[in-house]
């Protein structure tokens, strides 16, 4: 696939010395989805201000669609729709003349035909000539989309675009997301619901401290990273690990109704049939098991970590 956003060794250094991104280096595919997990403080929204123009990098290069960011701004802040996490909308004005305004702010003419089809797919077409004021949260957000789409980027970018919704509402997200994809449109997304990106994304960045730790197909990044847990329920308490179980690391759970054991789905062998082949030697007695596959929040909190250490 062919790169729409290139980003080489990107630093910022704020006045005072503070080094927010350093060194981060990377190339976002046409039509693809992309969320961007981190910590507060990480550098998310730095990164995403500094692709749309809004801060000037300290050094390193950034095109959007061929465009240097900062050299041909204009060409590149074409390119781009920005929903930013804070709504700033005039309360008064009704929602088919603030999306239309934000087309004519990137010099395009009038398109009812374009505006019908964009508030129509976000569900804001029945409420058109509403004010801002009139919406609930959730619609608001949808406004702030509708605005970033009327100019008709290629790339849009969505800094934490489902905060303060309801659960159903968030998922209404998703699904409008998804037809945008199909739609060619690249999206690159911040969020601090990892259900979000598991739900969602193509691929999956994790930045900390300015710096990016990866960047890795969702499930090809589950798989590699992903961890096992297998539980076994017993028919009575144990108080202790036997010693024939003491080459496994396993952990009495459930006021030690229940063993824990973890195991590597990279690796050649799980281990598990000798782990139930000494669990009957040691004289414990299965009642029930069950498997749990590591969601990507485990690995996500894993990398964090990792990169503090």
């Amino acid at each position: 696939m062919t790169s729409i956003v290139d980003i080489r060794d990107l630093r910022k250094i704020y006045d005072g010395g503070f080094e927010a991104l350093k060194g981060v280096s990377l190339s976002i595919e046409e039509g693809e989805i992309l969320a961007l997990l981190g910590p507060n403080g990480a550098g998310k929204t730095t990164l995403i201000s500094t692709i749309c123009g809004i801060t000037n990098p300290s050094s390193g290069h950034v095109k959007v669609g061929g465009f240097d960011v900062v050299e041909q701004y204009r060409g590149a802040r074409s390119m781009i729709g920005l929903v930013p996490q804070e709504m700033s909308l005039e309360p008064f004005t009704k929602v088919k003349d603030t999306v239309a305004f934000s087309r004519g702010l990137f010099g395009k003419p009038r398109d009812d035909a374009k505006m019908e089809k964009i508030l129509r797919q976000l569900s804001l077409w029945d409420k058109r000539d509403a004010r801002i004021m009139e919406l609930s949260g959730g619609m608001k957000r949808r406004v702030m989309i509708a605005k970033a789409l009327i100019h008709d980027p290629k790339v849009l970018f969505l800094d934490e675009p489902t905060a303060g919704v309801d659960v159903e509402l968030r998922k209404d997200m998703w699904d409008v997301v998804a037809g945008l994809k199909q739609e060619g449109v690249t999206i690159i997304l911040t969020t601090h619901y990892i259900e979000e990106a598991e739900a969602i994304a193509d691929r999956v960045g994790v930045i900390n401290g300015g710096e990016l730790l990866l960047v890795e197909e969702k499930n090809a990044l589950m798989q590699r990273l992903g961890q096992k847990t297998l539980q076994i329920e017993l028919q009575e308490a144990a108080s202790n690990i036997p010693d024939a179980l003491s080459a496994y690391e396993v952990e009495l759970v459930n006021g030690g109704t229940a063993l824990r054991y973890t195991y590597d789905t990279r690796a050649e062998s799980t281990g598990i049939t000798r782990l139930l082949a000494a669990l009957s030697e040691a004289g414990l007695h299965m009642r029930d098991l069950q498997t749990e596959q590591s969601s990507l929040e485990d690995i996500f909190v894993g990398l964090v970590k990792e990169g503090a250490a």
